[in-house]
Order: C-alpha cells, then structure tokens, then sequence
C-alpha cells in the first residue's frame, strides 16, 4: 500500500478551501478538460450520469457570468472585484430527460472538478446561489437541461485559512488583514462509533 498516495489525497482534501478572488492568470483548456473528465468518471447514482457540463472560458462572457453569482452569504460585500474575477467556470447541468432530479450527483461532480483543480493550483468556489434564468439567457442553456451548480476557477489572490468552531458559530469572518477565517466543527463533536449515543 502506498500511503505516500493517501497522504497526499487526505491532505489535499483538508487543505482545500474556497477561493472567491483570483489572479488574472488564465487557465489552459487541458486543465479545463481534466476536471470535467474527471467529473464525468466520478459516482453517479444509478449510473445514470445525467450531467452535463458548460465550460465557459471567452473573456466577452467571463463578466457576465460573474453578474448572475452570489459570493459569500454570510459577507455580502465580500466578492471578487473585476479584477479578481474567476477565469472560468464549469456550470454543471442536469439532462432532464435522462432524469428528473438530481440527488447526489451534482454535488459528487462539484467536488471532483475543484479537487482536480486544487491539483493543478487552481483555486474553486462551488456556487448556488445563481440567477438561473438571466445565466440561461447568456449562455443559451436549452429549458431541457437544468442549471443546477456553478464551479468558478483561477489561480488564488487569497488565502482562507480554518478556525476552531467558537460557540456554535459556523459564520466565516474577515480579520483587520482581510484574510477569511472559516470555522469548521471539530471532529470530536461530529464522529461517533458504532451507533449514535
């Protein structure tokens, strides 16, 4: 067994935190085409793989996209100035008439696309909150595949680091230096062995 190899996986997992400002460096299709390659052979329920994905990339659209996305809920001010924008994304999409939810799936993908990415030095925002119908129109998204999550990517311009949990605040901060804390549970308060007591 090579622990080298789940090490390094284990590490980059935890290490991985979300990036809402990036660098203006621009990303190459091949890295682009790994995520998503990586997305498609990922689990999915049934085997069904009813997902589809939408790499956007052209400078022209790039802002456009950045208009129809939220950034940070519990910031509000918090988000990429034009210069910090992501440079590019991958919107994942469900084929409704392969199926007509989507369960785990998209969330499985989204995680795929920014590990691949984390690999590559890329940072990643998984994204939501979404202004589907104004995305639909740019992009011309067909009314038969639904837009379920936006993954932003860019090289990073920040740093998140993890904070301890202090009195069940689960809200990320930003400190006199600009740099965002993120409060994660400890893992004694969430792992229990062999039944829940």
């Amino acid at each position: 067994m090579d622990l080298g190899f789940e090490t390094m996986i284990y590490e980059k997992i935890t290490s991985r935190r979300t990036i809402r400002k990036y660098t203006r460096k621009d990303i190459s299709k091949s890295v682009f085409i790994r995520c998503v390659d990586a997305a498609r052979l990922s689990p999915s329920s049934m085997n069904l793989q009813p997902l589809k994905y939408l790499i956007v990339n052209d400078q022209t659209l790039l802002e456009k996209v950045f208009s129809t996305l939220k950034w940070a809920g519990y910031l509000p001010d918090y988000q990429p100035s034009r210069d910090e924008m992501p440079r590019g994304y991958i919107i994942i999409l469900l084929d409704k008439e392969i199926r007509k939810s989507y369960g785990v799936d998209p969330g499985i993908a989204a995680m795929s696309i920014s590990m691949v990415a984390c690999e590559e030095g890329l940072g990643s925002c998984i994204l939501g909150a979404i202004d589907k119908p104004e995305l639909r129109r740019i992009l011309n998204i067909p009314e038969s595949l639904e837009i379920v999550l936006v993954v932003a990517l860019g090289y990073p311009a920040e740093k998140p680091i993890v904070d301890k949990l202090k009195d069940g605040d689960i809200k990320y901060w930003l400190d006199d230096a600009e740099v965002l804390h993120v409060p994660k549970r400890n893992l004694e308060d969430i792992l229990k062995w062999n039944g829940y007591v």
